[in-house]
C-alpha cells in the first residue's frame, strides 16, 4: 500500500466516523454539544480531502486557524476529563473527538501553507511558468512598476533553497525595504502580483558585468 492511498484510507475513515456521528445525533443520542463537534468535524475532513487530493477548499488562510482551534479543544476537553466526574455518553463523545482531531491537526496544519501550487489559479500557474523559463536563462530578474505616489523595484533569483524576492518601495514618506523566500513560483507570482503590482511581463534579465557592448 502507499502512502496516498493511505490517506484516503484515513480520510475515508474519518467521513465514516463523522457519518456514525450524524446517524448516532439523529437516533437521539449525544450531548448538546455534539453538533458544534459534528460541524467543527465536518469543516476538518473536508480541508483532509482536500489536502490528500490536493484540491482548493475555501480559503487557505482558514486552515490554520481551524488547526489551531482543535489544539486548543484537545487541551481544554483533556483538563476536562482529568478533572472532572463525566457521564459515560460525554467523556465518550469527548474522548473519541479528542484521538481523532490529533491527526487533523497536523494535516490541516499543512494543508493552510499558502506556499504550494495546488492554491495557485490556473493564471498563477501559467506565469509561473512564464517566470521559471526566464529563470533558467537568467541568474536574475527586476523589475520597475510606478505610479502618482510610489515606485516598487523586485528583483528575484532562483537558488537550491527555491525562490527570493528582494522589494524596495519608495515614496515621499521614505524608502522600505525587505525579503521574502518561497518554495514554489505559484506562490512568488500571487506575492508579487499582490504585494507589489508586479508581473512577470515587468521583468528584465539583471546585466551581467563584463558584457557590455564592444568597443
Amino acid at each position: 500500500m502507499n502512502l496516498d492511498r493511505a490517506y484516503r484510507l484515513l480520510a475515508a475513515f474519518y467521513t465514516l466516523m463523522l457519518i456514525i456521528g450524524v446517524i448516532a445525533l439523529m437516533a437521539g443520542g449525544g450531548t448538546l454539544l455534539s453538533p458544534v463537534y459534528l460541524l467543527v468535524g465536518a469543516l476538518a475532513v473536508t480541508g483532509l480531502w482536500g489536502y490528500i487530493l490536493k484540491r482548493r477548499f475555501m480559503n487557505p488562510r482558514m486552515w490554520r486557524p481551524l488547526a489551531g482551534v482543535l489544539a486548543v479543544c484537545i487541551v481544554i476537553q483533556l483538563f476536562i476529563m482529568l478533572t472532572t466526574s463525566l457521564s459515560s455518553e460525554l467523556l465518550t463523545w469527548m474522548l473519541t473527538s479528542s484521538i481523532f482531531s490529533v491527526m487533523l491537526v497536523i494535516m490541516l496544519f499543512h494543508y493552510g501553507n499558502r506556499d504550494q501550487p495546488l492554491w495557485a489559479s490556473e493564471e498563477e500557474r501559467t506565469a509561473a511558468r512564464q517566470l521559471e523559463a526566464l529563470l533558467s536563462n537568467n541568474a536574475s530578474l527586476t523589475a520597475i512598476t510606478k505610479d502618482e505616489t510610489r515606485e516598487n523595484s523586485v528583483k528575484v533569483t532562483k537558488s537550491q533553497d527555491g525562490y527570493q524576492a528582494s522589494v524596495t518601495r519608495r515614496s515621499q514618506k521614505g524608502q522600505e525595504r525587505f525579503e521574502e523566500r518561497f518554495q514554489y513560483p505559484e506562490t512568488l507570482v500571487f506575492f508579487l502580483e499582490k504585494f507589489t503590482s508586479v508581473t512577470v511581463n515587468d521583468f528584465k534579465p539583471m546585466p551581467v558585468a563584463g558584457n557590455g557592448p564592444p568597443i
